[in-house]
This record gives structure tokens, C-alpha cells and sequence, in this order.
């Protein structure tokens, strides 16, 4: 199957060397290893960024990894299903722990988690949680949007559940990346115009002044699609 390159500047690329001098080598798994991995966890975990775009979209492109979020409340639960088969651990701004034993769970729900096979071996899965104490999906970028995951989220036919995509948008618009701009110009057309609308009122608020606003000006008002 054909997948557009990314766009990637010199920056980029120098960017992405310089961390693996720090942090050590990637090679992640695809959304359909990682289901493997986790099949029979019982707690709700939704594929993010970029593989969520494509998911909704049909537009393909090269991955740089594989992002997942799942609620902070059920990391003490994700390290145990894991157990013996990959260390997971915490990031915290940089500052990394093992969870597990000493560190049952994390001390900042918004913090990440990595995961590898052991010290010898390529970090395979970058996990942004989600904030929660309550089972309730929280937005990072919009403290008022809260919702259940199932309202947030959509299941693929292969059982693969993804993030919506005008929401992956939302999180992306922050860091402002030209890399991201073919994944916007790939979504727009897939939204309703209540979806646009909410998106465009999302960027308002969580990205003032982004391009993408007036991108999206004029496809009308209405209610939120995860409301």
C-alpha cells in the first residue's frame, strides 16, 4: 500500500536524531500490533494522532510512530496486563521512571508512558494519557470538554478504536508543525458542517489565532459532535 512521505524539515529531522542520542532508538509497533498486545485488557484505550487521521480519512501517509492514550486512572491496570512481557515507563517532562514494583502508577495524569521490551531494546509505543479519576475522557486543550470515551471516540470495522479526528486536529494545532497541514487539508472534507464548526470554535479557544480558524470560517454553526 502507497503512503505519502512526510514533510519534514531540517529541523525535524535534526530534532528527532538529537532525541535518540538522550532517550535511545524507536522502531513502533502499528495500531494492529499494539491491539494484539492489549487484547484482553479491559480498560478503554484509542489510538491518537496520526494513525487516527489516516483511520478516519483514508489518507495515508508515513508514520513516525504510534501514539495511544488511555485513561490515568487505569495505568495501575496497563502495567499488570503488561507485566513480564514490557517495561513501561514514565515520562515526565523529560524525567523517566519504571512503573511497576516501586511505582505502581503515575503521580501526573497528564504525563506519558513508553514502552519497551527491556534496556537492550527500541522504545515501540508513546502513550499521552488522558486525565481521569472518574472514567470521564477529559480534553487537555479544552478543560471544560468532558465527555465518555465513547463519545470522543469510533470503532474501526478491525475493532480498532480512534480518537475523532477534529479532536487529534485540536491537539496538533498547538505545536503548529507544517507536517501537520496535509492531515487538516485530509479532514476537512470528511466533517459535517456542525463538526467543522465545532472545530473551528475549538481552535478559537485552544490555538487563538491558528490559520486553521480561518480555514474553516464560513462552514457554519452548531453543536458540539462529542456534546
Amino acid at each position: 500500500m502507497h503512503r505519502t512521505s512526510m514533510e519534514r524539515t531540517a529541523a525535524d529531522v535534526a530534532e528527532d536524531e538529537a532525541f535518540c542520542r538522550l532517550y535511545g532508538d524507536w522502531a513502533s509497533l502499528t495500531p494492529r500490533e499494539v491491539a494484539a498486545e492489549l487484547h484482553g485488557f479491559d480498560r478503554p484505550w484509542w489510538v491518537v494522532g496520526g494513525w487516527a487521521i489516516e483511520a478516519a480519512t483514508g489518507f495515508r501517509r508515513e508514520h513516525e510512530d504510534t501514539d495511544i492514550s488511555l485513561l490515568s486512572c487505569d495505568v495501575e491496570a496497563f502495567v499488570e496486563h503488561l507485566a513480564g512481557r514490557w517495561d513501561v515507563w514514565n515520562n515526565v517532562g523529560g524525567v523517566l521512571h519504571p512503573l511497576g514494583g516501586r511505582w505502581k502508577t503515575v503521580d501526573e495524569p497528564a504525563s506519558q508512558l513508553w514502552l519497551r521490551r527491556d534496556a537492550n531494546s527500541p522504545w515501540v509505543l508513546d502513550i499521552p494519557l488522558t486525565p481521569s479519576d472518574d472514567g470521564e475522557w477529559t480534553n487537555k486543550r479544552l478543560e471544560a470538554h468532558v465527555a465518555p470515551v465513547a463519545d470522543v471516540t469510533w470503532v474501526d470495522g478491525d475493532g480498532i478504536r480512534y480518537l475523532l479526528p477534529e479532536i487529534v486536529l485540536v491537539y496538533k494545532a498547538r505545536l503548529r508543525r507544517q507536517k501537520d497541514q496535509p492531515d487538516f487539508a485530509a479532514t476537512v472534507p470528511t466533517l459535517t458542517p456542525e463538526r467543522r464548526a465545532w472545530t473551528r470554535r475549538a481552535l478559537a479557544e485552544a490555538a487563538p489565532g491558528h490559520p486553521w480558524i480561518t480555514a474553516l470560517e464560513g462552514a457554519g454553526d452548531g453543536r458540539s459532535p462529542c456534546s
